[in-house]
């Protein structure tokens, strides 16, 4: 009799191997990074853990074993939804891996903007002693968070200790603790003329899909700065250069973009407004172990007492 099969299409250690494995004994357990180790099994695999390009083609046919797919990763939105969908394909995220080193990186922008760290970097490669205008202050201003998920409420909690006004937006609109105020996305354009901080930790839907252009940074004060690490697609950056440009905005930290790795022709490299990172903001040295031990094993333990896995379970009619 064939042997279940679970294909992991990540590097781990042996002890991450041995503590999935412990739940799985009698299993075959497939890990690796490269392709020649999984590509083999993964029409034969009954849960596939991470997502590469060109999986589907092996775990989405109709002779596939496909019955749950982790992905590795928070966003699920390059992720062929609708044929996962068609085969009853459960699907559950890395949603909450990110809430500590994504809310760093945040905090590491708005703080680098509005203390001119990014001048200062510049000014030291160039041995020039200048003060840069320098003159702003983090504490007891207002910050906007567009979704109040894990990262959001991580951000939040961080904005309390300087004492900031935290405004949220989600869906549900429901209170959450350190967030003062809380919006839906239907009042999005009221509360952007508040904020002295706009910072985007959204996932891309349909829904949110180029949700921030030119009404937006025209509602927004001229000495906001914007910051986003969650999909570049959500924002029209032609509109963001032009905002940057116009001085709508006083400035951006952007760890994502429309198309990547961001092209060299692009206005937004050589902006003094902008400090720019390679879609880097949830990397960390425990992202691994935070996948494995507080949501792949979790949903692994529901899976094998005949329960749907419940951490990040995606909804496919939201798209996340």
């Amino acid at each position: 009799m064939q042997k279940r099969k679970m294909v992991i299409t990540h590097k781990l250690t042996q002890q991450q191997v041995d503590q999935i494995h412990e739940h799985i004994p009698d299993w075959e357990l497939i890990v690796g990074k490269e392709k020649e180790f999984w590509q083999d099994h993964l029409q034969d695999a009954e849960i596939i853990a991470g997502w590469k390009k060109g999986i589907g083609e092996y775990c989405l046919t109709p002779e596939s074993k496909l019955k749950w797919l982790q992905t590795w990763s928070a966003g699920v939105d390059s992720l062929p939804l609708e044929k996962l969908e068609s085969k009853n394909v459960l699907l559950t995220s890395a949603n909450g891996v990110h809430a500590y080193p994504i809310s760093e990186t945040i905090f590491a922008l708005m703080l680098g903007l509005t203390r001119k760290i990014h001048a200062y970097v510049r000014n030291q490669q160039a041995k020039t002693w200048h003060h840069a205008h320098m003159g702003l202050e983090l504490h007891e201003k207002t910050v906007g968070i567009l979704g109040v998920g894990s990262i959001g409420k991580e951000t939040a909690k961080i904005a309390k200790a300087f004492g900031m006004h935290v405004i949220g937006v989600r869906h549900s609109g429901k209170h959450e603790e350190y967030v003062d105020e809380m919006y839906t996305p239907n009042d999005l354009n009221t509360l952007l003329p508040k904020c002295d901080y706009v910072v985007i930790t959204l996932p891309l839907t349909k829904d949110t899909s180029q949700l921030i252009g030119k009404e937006q940074f025209d509602l927004m004060k001229p000495s906001a700065f914007f910051i986003n690490i969650s999909r570049g697609e959500i924002v029209v950056e032609k509109d963001l250069v032009q905002a940057l440009k116009d001085g709508k905005i006083a400035g951006a930290g952007l760890d994502v973009f429309e198309k990547e790795p961001l092209t060299e022709d692009s206005p937004l490299w050589e902006m003094e407004k902008v400090i720019i990172t390679p879609h880097t903001a949830g990397s960390t040295e425990h992202y691994n172990q935070r996948v494995i031990e507080n949501i792949l094993i979790p949903n692994l333990k529901s899976y094998l007492s005949g329960q749907t896995p419940i951490e990040n379970l995606v909804d496919f009619s939201k798209g996340y």
